[in-house]
């Protein structure tokens, strides 16, 4: 086994062993109640806007099952046995990015805060595009552009805590985190990916350009401590536009380039 090989292997059984282990109930997805959840309103016009109320739909990255009454026709995925307990529902229990559906099984799916913690990221984009029905959608919410200190977390550990390292990347971190600092080297790698694409449009399908970022799954400092990848919208509008979904809002690729959205609305094509 190679190297690259044995760190995916390594990475997914470490991913497994986390959520299999964390929570739920006090630390990780611990809110019940889908009304107070950041999710709902958006996804609720959404399953008004496509008419999924009694469409088959998934939901990928389920957690404990809050949204699952918001369809008729609904199918959970996690990767932790034990949140079987709070579903009334389907909830199939998955290992890694795969998909245990045929083709064209689904006509919604939705997910939140997921790929930002999937190992295989790319796997899991081409296993929605597989099991997605033609002119079906998806509500793709992953946490946009995590941030590579979160694993460490720097931002709610205090100064006394860390080495002289970990207050240096403390101390900097209101910085780096400005608008003024990040968003024009954001732009510019979107303007070269934007060019990138403009090349090889009729290449067909391109790989997704993202951040791997060192999950911490040994301690949950705080929010996305746990996260494995890092990813631009805009990366992601391009890949799927390369499988020539359409990004409903963002159908031109410049009005994209400013696009700080917290989810994407796709369709498969016919």
């Amino acid at each position: 086994m190679n190297s690259g090989k044995s760190n995916q292997v390594d990475s997914t059984r470490d991913h497994l062993n986390f959520y299999q282990a964390v929570d739920r109930e006090k630390v990780y997805a611990a809110e019940t109640n889908p009304c107070n959840h950041p999710f709902y309103p958006i996804l609720q016009r959404f399953i008004e806007k496509w008419d999924l109320y009694d469409k088959k739909c998934l939901e990928i990255g389920s957690a404990k099952g809050i949204f699952q009454d918001m369809v008729q026709h609904y199918t959970g995925v996690d990767v932790a046995e034990h949140l079987s307990d709070y579903y009334h529902k389907k909830y199939v229990v998955i290992s890694g990015a795969q998909l245990p559906f045929p083709d064209e099984s689904f006509e919604g799916i939705f997910t939140y805060a997921t790929h930002e913690h999937i190992p295989d990221l790319e796997r899991a984009l081409e296993e929605i595009v597989r099991v997605l029905k033609p002119g079906g959608v998806c509500l793709f919410a992953p946490a946009w552009h995590t941030r590579p200190w979160f694993a460490g977390g720097y931002q709610v550990r205090p100064l006394h805590d860390l080495t002289l390292k970990g207050k240096l990347i403390k101390t900097s971190i209101p910085l780096r985190d400005l608008t003024l600092v990040r968003w024009p080297k954001v732009i510019l790698k979107r303007l070269l990916g934007l060019i990138s694409f403009a090349f090889d449009e009729r290449g067909g399908p391109r790989r997704l350009k993202y951040k791997k970022l060192k999950a911490n799954y040994d301690v949950f400092w705080q929010s996305d401590s746990d996260a494995c990848n890092s990813i631009d919208p805009f990366d992601a509008i391009l890949w799927f536009r390369s499988r020539k979904f359409i990004c409903h809002g963002y159908e031109n690729l410049v009005k994209a380039l400013f696009i700080r959205t917290l989810a994407l609305q796709l369709q498969k094509p016919y």
